[in-house]
């Protein structure tokens, strides 16, 4: 008998950036609100660009910490769906964000990247900055539960 572990699910993308964007658009009727786009994905990886809306302001005039939290689960959604396929049920099951610095009046990029991909549960960090600012606003991670 034979103790060794299956191995992990290779990190390549089943579903395009169109695919993915048009499945989260369809099953989520928040997204067009928010208006994300999906503008690269790559093995392991997506980036997710939200753009700025004066709704996303809050006092002091950066963005609110909801709108990152937006774009982190946009993100984790994103390339998980784009791993595993049309599977509208992957859910959230955790998110950890650390707000790092000011993010300033602009849109957000949050760039996705699977650490690990199993059978039920994906895991996967965010690292998230300002459009045309490499300064790390927030650091995110977060894990997905995926359907039997």
């Amino acid at each position: 008998m034979s103790s060794a572990k299956p191995a992990a699910r290779p990190l390549l993308p089943v579903l395009d950036a169109a695919q993915v964007q048009k499945i989260i658009y369809d099953g989520l009727p928040m997204a067009s609100y928010a208006d994300f786009s999906i503008t690269d994905l790559s093995p392991g990886a997506v980036t997710v660009r939200l753009p700025f809306r004066d709704w996303m302001v809050r006092p002091g005039g950066t963005v609110a910490g909801p709108v990152l939290m937006l774009a982190v689960d946009t993100a984790m959604y994103a390339v998980v769906l784009a791993h595993i396929g049309d599977q509208k049920m992957a859910v959230t099951a955790n998110i950890n964000i650390n707000f790092l610095s000011r993010p300033k009046p602009v849109a957000v990029i949050a760039e996705g990247r699977i650490q690990k991909l199993g059978r039920r549960l994906a895991i996967v960090e965010v690292r998230m900055h300002s459009e045309g600012d490499d300064t790390l606003i927030a650091h995110a991670t977060g894990s997905y539960v995926l359907p039997a």
